[in-house]
Parts: structure tokens; sequence; C-alpha cells
């Protein structure tokens, strides 16, 4: 495990998780044997704290206003992930709209059309593929079937990392 350590005027060692990183506050004349041996024992309480506040991190990201730059270079993303895809999966949509959704991170309709959620400008531009790929297999299958996920493994190997990541961050 990763951690910083600041070394000062105090007694204790204390351990803090934030943003993403691990902090160890220790005493001067504390060996780095000690240090080691003390984050090992907390390290459940640490990998606790740590998937704590990268839940808050997610979070805070989706609330944040979406800048005009983000949404020029989300459009894009969903523009050449389209084209990608639509090639691979031989579907290609009559439309696509990229617009505020309260319920879903994308939407295929029976007329062919996808919609784009755009809090996923804030997301990782991978998210926002697999989000442009689901979608577009809904035009080969309009489920959740077998066939459908296959189809989706087929174009996006590691689909299951972002769409699990998508699921920590609520629409």
């Amino acid at each position: 495990m990763e951690y910083k350590v600041i070394r000062s005027n105090i007694k204790n060692i204390y351990i803090q998780v934030k943003d993403g990183e691990v902090i160890v506050k220790a005493p001067k004349k504390v060996s780095e044997k000690y240090i080691k041996e003390v984050v090992e024992k907390k390290e459940k309480w640490i990998k606790k704290k740590l998937e704590e506040d990268e839940q808050i991190r997610l979070e805070k990201t989706c609330e944040k206003p979406i800048t005009k730059q983000e949404a020029i270079e989300l459009k894009q993303i969903v523009l050449e992930s389209t084209n990608k895809y639509g090639k691979s999966v031989g579907e290609f949509p009559n439309k696509v709209t990229i617009k505020n959704m309260k319920y879903a991170w994308g939407s295929c309709t029976g007329k062919r059309n996808i919609a784009i959620n755009m809090k996923l400008a804030r997301m990782k531009k991978e998210i926002i593929e697999y989000v442009v790929l689901h979608e577009i297999c809904h035009l080969k299958h309009m489920d959740h079937s077998k066939d459908f996920w296959e189809l989706v493994e087929q174009n996006m190997k590691d689909y299951k990392k972002y769409r699990k990541e998508l699921k920590k961050c609520h629409t």
C-alpha cells in the first residue's frame, strides 16, 4: 500500500485519507519499520476509508455544472464513438442527442434514436464510449439479453469495469 509520511513534532502516529491519498503523520524519531507496521495493522480501515473517499469524490464530480468546453468535448467523443461502434456493430442511429437526463446514462428508442446524458461530460472517455456502445448495441438487440451483452463484450472486452464505475455515480 502506498502512503506519504509527514514527520513533525507530535507524539503519536495519525493516518488520514484525503483525495485518494493515504497520509501518515508521524513523530520525527519513529522508524520507517514501525510506521510500516502501523500501516499494515490498519490496512483494512485504510481500504475502507479509501473506498468512502472515492465515493465522495465521484458524487462531487457528478454534481458540478458542466462547462461549455466539457460539453464540446463530450459531443466530439460521442460522435467519434458513434462512428467507430456503428461500423463495428453494423448499426447506425438515425439521430444522436446529448441532453440532461435524470434516470439514465443513455437511451435508445424504437425509432433508432440515441440520447446520451450530458452528465457524462465529467466522466472518463472510456466510460462515455461504453455508454455509446451500449446504446448502439440496442439498435441490434432492444433488450439486455445474452446476445446483447455478448455484442457489447465483442466490442469492448473490459466494459464491466466502466459499467461498475457508472453505477457508483448516480444519474
